[in-house]
């Protein structure tokens, strides 16, 4: 009830295309899903400078990948807010999650193409001189990166390949591109690293899919909630994080013992947000959930990062 009523003095309080409403369009919360590979890609490079005694560790473009992922993340999101306003998806009156700009008139249609194509033009120019450091290929990984944030909300997620898709591009690609970009290689520890941070991050899309199963299947978006039913999804849900944190095994056995102990305190969290989430089960109250794995996906990315590091 106190959320509806926010919800509401939230929606009163902002005026078309205003600064507030482009904000709330941006959704600054979904960042750390953005930050979280870029951190662990860097503390992985950071970590093996002395690998590369011939290289020296660039901290200009680990500034410019940082830059690129959060333009990237906030790009997604208004291409996912205008086509799902577009295909009838954001309802307003069913909708469980939060409210979204087009939907809510907060910002006009006209504008917010105007948007994706600046900020998907910015993202370019932001990503285009990491060519100096990683070659010519970095244009077609970031070519990559543009047309699959599209197909993503427009196609891919309503055929069940949204969970797919996170794993590869908030995990596999931007961490080995990150370090790929310092030292021109990828090894196996760097893929392993990349594969777990990916399946974290999947366990957002997770619980926003479980608290819109019902709305995705009349919709006819098959997402993988959808396709397994809720009771596998919780379990699904709950194996991301333990699956993530044992893979951290690996570092343990290459003699970084705290990149696996201290994300003890992320699969910790993430075993409460699950327990949180099943007895929720339905409604606008599984939002808690989704603001938990958020902040459960920050801790992992921080603790693996200082375990690396240190």
């Amino acid at each position: 009830m106190q959320d509806t009523v926010k919800e509401t003095k939230i929606q009163h309080d902002v005026r078309c295309n205003s600064p507030k409403a482009w904000l709330l369009a941006a959704r600054p919360k979904t960042l750390t899903g953005a930050a979280v590979p870029v951190m662990i890609g860097l503390a992985l490079a950071y970590n093996d400078v002395t690998l590369y005694e011939d290289k020296a560790f660039s901290w200009v473009a680990a500034a410019l990948c940082m830059l690129f992922a959060m333009i990237m993340q906030i790009d997604a999101n208004f291409v996912n807010d205008f086509f799902d306003y577009a295909k009838g998806t954001d309802d307003t009156e069913h909708r469980l999650g939060p409210r979204r700009a087009c939907a809510q008139g907060w910002v006009s249609i006209d504008r917010m193409k105007h948007a994706i194509a600046l900020t998907t033009c910015v993202a370019c120019l932001v990503g285009l001189p990491l060519v100096l450091y990683g070659g010519l290929e970095m244009i077609l990984i970031g070519m990559l990166c543009v047309i699959f944030c599209f197909l993503y909300t427009t196609h891919l997620s309503y055929i069940g390949l949204g969970d797919m898709l996170v794993v590869v591009f908030f995990g596999i690609v931007p961490v080995c591109t990150i370090y790929y970009i310092q030292y021109h290689t990828v090894t196996f520890p760097v893929f392993w690293a990349s594969l777990a941070c990916g399946i974290v991050i999947d366990a957002l899309l997770i619980v926003n899919n479980f608290r819109d199963r019902d709305t995705d299947k009349t919709a006819g978006k098959n997402t993988i909630v959808v396709r397994i039913g809720a009771e596998k999804s919780l379990m699904l849900y709950l194996a991301t994080g333990w699956l993530a944190y044992l893979m951290g095994i690996l570092f343990w056995s290459e003699g970084h013992v705290l990149a696996f102990v201290l994300p003890t305190i992320y699969v910790v969290l993430h075993t409460f947000t699950y327990l949180k989430m099943k007895r929720i089960n339905r409604g606008k109250a599984l939002n808690l959930c989704l603001g938990e794995t958020a902040r459960n996906i920050f801790i992992y990315g921080l603790t693996l990062t200082l375990g690396l590091l240190i």
